[in-house]
């Protein structure tokens, strides 16, 4: 796949130094080294052109404004005008996230939200991911989709305004990931039983917490969540992450749409993913996708329909969900995984690029930051964290995400003396009147 990759770009190369037909030629560069960055992405209007592997691309046809991206980077945007007086050499800056996530009311609670934003002042992080669209299905922000007021459970208003938050956030250098559950959604599954998962005998599927599920295989699912999707990069996210895009883990039988088997459940989240692949393309936002630790230890589709070859080579980050206390079975030489974090994070990460053959940093994974509840009840205090921190670092990933269901950070970093705890919330109020 990776020389196919390299053959194309190639042959791009020489068609951008042989052509006439370029309005604006010239090759993206890193911004710290001025070395070409190999198939970076450049959007221009509705056309998305790679670069080749030196860098190099072509835009053929005048335009006002060239936006360009690439993993490992800040994604960034150009005029004509500016790109003329760069010689038409496209700067991106290095960019390593390190990240902490709020939830749906995480993001609304004044203390959790100034705590967050107390790390990023002290430079502990300098990204968030935020739920656009909840574990529950909840979505935080007014939504235009009509599937979101389906029912009127389904919004609440902890975030006025998507944009002013994001531009707040941006104010401040903060990379900003839009977390959307997709196939997770008690609020459509129950208003509408046609989209939704059943059991055998005819009744809602519903997990072990209760909530229930739609169907992958079901068009109008996927086009909801990828309207939302659009909604969060229209905001200004700077990237697209996706979870919960699997089919429900259960072993009995239950009814989709079509028979479910193995082959049918990849090409469903495939099929996914390269549809909003394809519906977001027009925006210079990334795409990610989360997925089971074990996905990167298994070469089937973990009975979920998430495999991990197909998956990888679709998305730019892939974000494994590396807690230990997910891997009830270990790993290999590691029997008891909570014992040894650091190696469950390395050794999965370094699996998976094996099997996939891809940078390093197309993979940013997520990392515990709460009490085990499988094994032994241990807490992951600071120095478990950093473990895993340090794994991820020694990797090489695109940086790391820590999850605290209860969102919170502070006490795994080294409290600094003399910031005031107002300065935050002066800053940042949510779309309300500064």
């Amino acid at each position: 796949m990776r020389s196919a990759i390299l053959s194309f770009a190639l042959t791009l190369a020489v068609s951008f130094r042989c052509s006439g037909a370029c309005a604006f030629r010239g090759r993206v560069v890193d911004a710290t080294t001025g070395t070409g960055i190999p198939a970076a992405i450049i959007n221009v209007g509705e056309q998305v052109i790679a670069a080749d592997v030196e860098g190099l691309y072509c835009v053929a046809g005048e335009t006002q404004m060239i936006a360009v991206r690439a993993p490992g980077y800040r994604a960034a945007s150009y005029t004509s005008a500016q790109v003329a007086a760069l010689g038409g050499r496209l700067p991106l800056a290095p960019f390593t996230p390190r990240a902490l996530y709020l939830s749906v009311y995480g993001i609304g609670s004044r203390p959790l939200r100034s705590a967050a934003l107390r790390l990023i002042h002290q430079g502990f992080i300098n990204s968030l991911v935020i739920d656009v669209k909840g574990d529950r299905g909840l979505i935080p922000y007014p939504s235009a989709v009509p599937l979101a007021r389906i029912d009127g459970a389904r919004q609440i208003t902890t975030i006025p305004s998507l944009a002013f938050l994001v531009g707040t956030l941006h104010s401040e250098g903060v990379y900003v990931i839009a977390r959307i559950v997709v196939f997770k959604d008690t609020p459509l599954a129950t208003a509408r039983a046609d989209l939704a998962v059943h059991r055998a005998n005819g009744q809602l599927y519903r997990d072990r917490e209760g909530l229930a599920w739609t169907d992958p295989f079901e068009g109008e699912v996927w086009n909801y969540n990828i309207a939302i999707a659009r909604e969060a990069a229209q905001a200004g996210f700077d990237e697209i992450q996706f979870d919960y895009v699997r089919f429900p883990d259960f072993a009995g039988q239950l009814r989709f749409a079509r028979a479910a088997g193995e082959v049918a459940r990849i090409e469903a989240i495939g099929g996914f993913l390269n549809e909003a692949k394809r519906q977001l393309a027009r925006f210079n936002v990334y795409l990610a996708v989360d997925i089971f630790g074990y996905v990167c230890w298994n070469a089937n589709d973990t009975g979920i329909g998430q495999q991990l070859e197909r998956i990888a080579n679709i998305v730019d980050y892939v974000s494994p969900m590396l807690y230990p206390s997910c891997f009830q079975y270990g790993i290999p030489n590691y029997r008891n995984p909570v014992a040894y974090p650091s190696e469950v994070i390395l050794q999965t990460l370094e699996n998976a690029r094996r099997r996939v053959n891809l940078p390093a940093d197309r993979f940013r994974p997520w990392i515990q930051a709460f009490r085990d509840y499988a094994f032994d009840r241990r807490a992951f205090d600071a120095a478990a964290v950093h473990s895993q921190i340090r794994a991820a670092t020694e990797f090489g990933s695109d940086g790391w995400m820590l999850w605290n269901p209860h969102n919170r950070y502070e006490h795994l970093f080294a409290p600094v003396s003399g910031t005031r705890a107002n300065d935050p919330e002066r800053r940042m109020r949510l779309g309300r009147s500064p």
